[in-house]
């Protein structure tokens, strides 16, 4: 469906502004699809965004600095979100020998088993955007991997 009439909205002052509507309409709009797949694990797209990054380090031990820099949305609160995931039985976190101001984070047995009952996610990802050719999905990519290259400087 066309955005125009998703959001009821006939006419944009540009079409850059229609983009950004759209470019935020469509990231919610993803964020939803994800957060039904999670709600019957309880956790969010945040704690299953660093779920991932701490598996993709496994058995390797990371720092919240590592996470923070990894994550989708670094307006999160990094912190929070793994001690939430320490309460659940999902991360571990055991003080840097070296440093006792580090702390060092490793995804448990209980978290990696969690990440593999949600992995049909990747597949259910690949049929919400079965209506672009494989062209097509690169060729988005790479515009949006441009733009946010570009640098612009905001005004107030």
């Amino acid at each position: 469906m066309k955005l125009e009439d998703e959001i009821q909205q006939k006419k944009f002052k540009s079409p850059q502004q229609k983009l950004a509507v759209n470019l935020l309409y469509t990231t919610h709009w993803l964020n939803n699809h994800y957060a039904n797949f999670l709600k019957d694990v309880d956790i969010t797209t945040q704690q299953y965004n660093v779920l991932r990054i701490l598996r993709g380090q496994h058995p390797t031990i990371c720092n919240l600095k590592l996470i923070k820099e990894r994550m989708l949305d670094r307006m999160s609160d990094a912190s929070r979100i793994v001690d939430k995931l320490v309460l659940k039985g999902f991360v571990e976190r055991k003080t840097c020998p070296n440093d006792r101001r580090n702390v060092n984070l490793l995804i448990s047995k209980q978290g990696l088993d969690l990440l593999q009952s949600l992995d049909y996610i990747d597949e259910s990802t690949k049929k919400m955007f079965s209506a672009l050719t494989q062209k097509q999905i690169v060729e988005l990519n790479n515009l949006l991997d441009i733009l946010r290259d570009s640098e612009f400087i905001l005004h107030e």
